[in-house]
Order: C-alpha cells, then structure tokens, then sequence
C-alpha cells in the first residue's frame, strides 16, 4: 500500500513539471534573479493560458491569486466617499379641489379642503467644499422646501442654484461655517465597459447604501429619463431613493449621477443609469458662475438624426455622425464653412455617433473657446475649427403677462431669440411667440398651455408679435379658434370659453 502511494505521488509531481515548463523555469531563476516574476506571477499567466509576453491582460488587470487577493475589500474607497453623498428630502404642499368648494352651505358642514403635503426622498453629492451638491431635478421638482441630511447626521434647509429638467440635474447650496467633504469629479469619458464602479445613496430611505457593480455601457440613449441621451449604463443595485446619489469609479472619483433604473416591478434587475460626470462638472460649474440657465455653446446650426437612408444617399457604411440640417450664415457654424448636408463625425477628437452624442459633447464646453469639428462633406473628410459662443440675445425681448378672458390668461410670453429659445429647450432657429412661464392658477393652466409653446395663430390672426398676441387675447368673444406649434408639432384647437 505504502509503495502504491508513493508511487502516485511521483506520477503527480512528473504530471505537473511536464505540463508547465515555465514552473520549472521560474524556480530555476527565482534564485539567480530576484527581480524577475515569481511562481505566483507565472501560475496567474498560466490561468490565462499566455506566457511571458504573450500575455494579453496587462499588468493591472488580471484575475485574482491567492486568498489575500481574494479577500480586497472596496471599505477604505467607502471610507473616503460615502460623506460626501447627502440624503435630499424635498416637500411640496399640493392643492386639494372639492366637489363643495365655492358654496357656501356645503363648506359650513363639511369645511373647506385643507392642503394636503408631499414629499419626495432622493440623494446627492458634495462636489464643493463650501457646501455645493448635485442631485437630479425630478427629486427637487416643484418643491417649496429642500431639506438636505448629511452622513454625520446634520441637517440643512438648501438654496436651489439651478436646475434643468431636459438634463435632469439641479445643484442645491448648504451653509456651514466648516468645510464639507467633497468626491472629486472624474473623466467619465476615460470609463470602458467592465470597469467597476460603486452606487451610494438612500434608496427607499433605509439608509446610506453602497452597491458595486460594473459599467455595462456606454452612450445610452432613448431611455425616457430626459431629453439628455447619453447615460452610463451599470449593474451595481440602483433602486428607489438613489436617484441623484454618487456612481464612483476605483480611483474614488465621481463618475456619474445616478438617476433611472429599467424595472417592471419597481426594483433593481441590474439595469441602471447615470448622467456622466463631465455632463455634471459643466452644470456645476454654470451654478457656481450664478448663470439663471444652463447654456450650451451656440455655433448657428441646427442637426438630425443620421439614418440608415441618409447614410446609403451620402455613401456612408452605417448610420453614424449628425447630419447638419440648417446653417445660420452669419453665426459661427457658417463663418467656418459648415454646410447644411455635411455630416459631423468627431468634435475634439471624441467620436459622435449620433445627434445625442453631439448634443452631451457641446453641452460639456466651454463657451468663449473653439472646437475642432471633423465632418464628412461631398464624400469628402474635412476638419474645421469653430468657434463656441455665447446664444445671441437679439432684440431686448419684450414679456407680456396675458389678461382678460381668454385661455390665454395667465400666461407670459416673449418673442423667441436664441438665447430664450436655448433657454426653453427649443430650436434656435425657431421665431415667433412663445410662452415662457404659467400662473399654475390660471386659465392657461387650465387649457394645458406649457412653457415653450409658439402661439402661431389666433382667431385668424397671425401672431408675430408679444404685443400682437396681448391685444388678440383681449377681444370680446366666447370662441376662440388657435394653432400653437410644441415640440415640432401644430396643434389646432377651437373651444367655447
């Protein structure tokens, strides 16, 4: 028995060196070179079925040997970050209408209807020392007061800086007389997909959370979350209550918001968003400038979608790129050459695979700079360098709160410039009158009017002007016959008020 055993393990040991000379190798050398890679390094290459130089995973990343590996722990990255990310409670007191209200003998017995308080629950992040965070703007919506509660327990009335509902974003202020800790903002462009990532918040107001995870993707778009349409996408648990909470990368650096989960029941499944940091670092900054609105840069052109029928038409392999569909010949766009037709592929170097990814690359420069534009124009590749301005404000807009009985009552409108068309989320090419704010207690509440719509036409005439539009809506009628133009599209509405 004693010889069978002996024999077995003589035929394993001849097993092992046979089939993995570079073992023996590294034993023979480890002596002769201290220097050079260690049995450990030399099985890691094996599990990877590469010797040497051969081997494909480079020296930061490969899998993990030994138990000491195995055992990391993502604690001291927890450590640092997690006092950064605050929990935001926004409250809202809501309207409550009665069958009753205006009569008066309904209203001695059953009273009046009482308002009735709302609140929502997200999270955010510390990105400035002197209290400056960054949440999503469906947690702040319509709030008429923003609590903010830090890690260490304090408590905070915030200050909304700016907000933006087609990015989702809004910075809040806190005052303290110390400094807050802050997660510095990362390059979410440097992100590829496979890289882990941590997600912290409060979801479902349990309490500050992590959850690791990987990016899965990159340059999501068409989710429903906002018109913004170039997300990180990640697996690491997002649920209720993370929205505007910390996505960070390994380096401890903050590398998106997170703001939607795809979910039919609610919860995490693993398919979560977030707005990328380079998106979040220009609208922080643009609050700390004390702009009232987010700008983009203006160049004077307007863009589409590139599709699989354009792309064939212009002899391009796939659908990629922005396709130019209008030029202002006096703006910056045309000054440098760029044609109605020509196809934007690149800005800075960085790829644009679509009319979203343009949008995200011009909205994170900076205005008073330029940006080398690679465009497909004619079949041919050309690059220009165009300068990125300031929207032009153009004539001094004059506001016009509407009165009278109209359906218009209640509303302000001004005549658009591409300032104020920028500023509403609109075409900066589009002219006309255009409603900017709404009485929330007013007719023109009432009839579904929104901010950003263009009253094109009243009871047969046409409305150029603010002016125009005020005396229209003052006319003694019971009908009114409109047509306002929203989101591209003309609506036309005849009713009896």
């Amino acid at each position: 028995m004693r010889a069978k055993r002996l024999s077995l393990v003589l035929l394993c040991a001849f097993m092992v060196f046979a089939a993995a000379p570079a073992v023996r190798q590294a034993f023979a050398e480890d002596a002769a070179k201290p220097a050079d890679p260690g049995l450990s390094d030399v099985l890691t290459d094996l599990l990877h079925g590469v010797e040497g130089e051969n081997a494909t995973s480079g020296p930061d990343k490969r899998v993990p040997f030994g138990r000491e590996e195995v055992q990391l722990s993502f604690a001291p990255l927890v450590k640092q970050t997690a006092p950064a990310v605050v929990n935001v409670y926004a409250s809202q007191t809501a309207k409550v209408t009665s069958p009753f209200e205006g009569d008066p003998f309904f209203e001695e017995f059953f009273g009046r209807a009482q308002p009735r308080a709302q609140s929502s629950l997200g999270s955010g992040v510390l990105v400035d020392p002197s209290g400056v965070i960054v949440t999503n703007f469906h947690v702040i919506k319509d709030a008429d007061e923003v609590k903010v509660a830090t890690a260490d327990g304090r408590e905070f009335t915030s200050k909304v800086m700016l907000k933006d509902e087609t990015l989702d974003l809004a910075v809040l202020k806190i005052e303290s007389d110390k400094p807050f800790p802050v997660i510095a903002i990362g390059d979410s462009d440097a992100l590829e997909v496979g890289d882990l990532v941590l997600a912290i918040g409060n979801p479902f107001g349990v309490g500050q959370t992590t959850t690791s995870g990987i990016v899965s993707a990159l340059a999501r778009s068409h989710i429903g979350v906002s018109d913004s349409g170039y997300f990180i996408q990640t697996d690491a648990a997002i649920n209720p209550g993370n929205s505007g909470g910390a996505l960070i990368n390994m380096g401890g650096q903050l590398v998106g918001i997170n703001t939607a989960i795809y979910s039919r029941s609610g919860g995490s499944i693993g398919i979560g968003f977030a707005i990328p940091a380079n998106m979040v670092r220009a609208f922080a900054d643009a609050a700390k400038a004390g702009l009232d609105f987010f700008e983009r840069p203006y160049i004077g052109a307007e863009f589409e979608a590139v599709t699989p029928q354009i792309a064939e038409s212009l002899g391009m392999e796939k659908p990629t790129g922005a396709l130019v569909s209008s030029v202002d010949a006096t703006g910056p766009a045309g000054k440098a050459g760029l044609k109605a037709g020509d196809v934007v592929l690149q800005i800075n170097g960085k790829p644009v695979e679509s009319i979203e990814a343009l949008d995200y690359r011009m909205a994170t420069l900076s205005i008073g700079t330029k940006a080398n534009f690679a465009v497909l124009t004619k079949g041919q590749k050309a690059a220009m360098d165009i300068a990125l301005e300031r929207a032009p404000e153009g004539a001094k807009a004059s506001e016009v709160t509407l009165h009278g009985r109209s359906p218009f009552s209640g509303a302000k409108v001004a005549e658009l410039s591409p300032r104020l068309a920028q500023k509403l989320g609109l075409r900066t090419d589009l002219k006309g009158v255009t409603v900017i704010d709404i009485n929330r207690d007013s007719p023109a509440a009432d009839f579904g009017f929104l901010p950003g719509d263009i009253v094109r036409e009243v009871n047969g005439t046409t409305i150029d002007t603010a002016a125009t539009l005020a005396q229209v809506a003052q006319q003694d009628t019971r009908w009114w016959r409109f047509t306002v133009e929203r989101g591209g599209q003309i609506l036309r509405q005849v009713l009896r008020y």
